[in-house]
């Protein structure tokens, strides 16, 4: 039988599900309204602060989804991005562009870690 521990959890979702040895969680967002920099800062700081609780760090992500609503942004979002994955331990990755929940959001990042 497999052990799942949430974290965060709501009626709807879980900001964090551990199983099997991975952790994976929800789409992050940041403040509505404010920057692509600000709202990418903003996500990966909740990323940092969700794999810490459960129990793995940013140099354990295997995999990463990005989601902006416009592509334009996707220079200025990787600029952050770039500063924020330690050398030598990049996930694989994919972006894309999608209308996000709200037309505030301008950047949603989804992660998949191992413990």
């Amino acid at each position: 039988m497999t052990d799942i521990q949430r974290f965060e959890t709501g009626q709807r979702m879980s900001q964090a599900v551990v199983a099997n040895g991975f952790v994976f969680l929800a789409g992050q967002v940041g403040e509505p309204g404010t920057s692509v920099t600000d709202q990418t800062k903003a996500i990966l700081s909740q990323i940092d602060e969700l794999l810490a609780n459960a129990g793995t760090d940013k140099t354990k992500i295997v995999s990463a989804q990005i989601w902006v609503a416009d592509m334009s942004d996707f220079a200025e979002m990787n600029a952050v991005w770039d500063a924020w994955v330690p050398q030598g331990h990049a996930p694989a990755r994919a972006t894309g562009e999608s209308a996000l929940a709200t037309p505030d959001y301008k950047v949603e990042i989804i992660v998949t870690a191992v413990l």
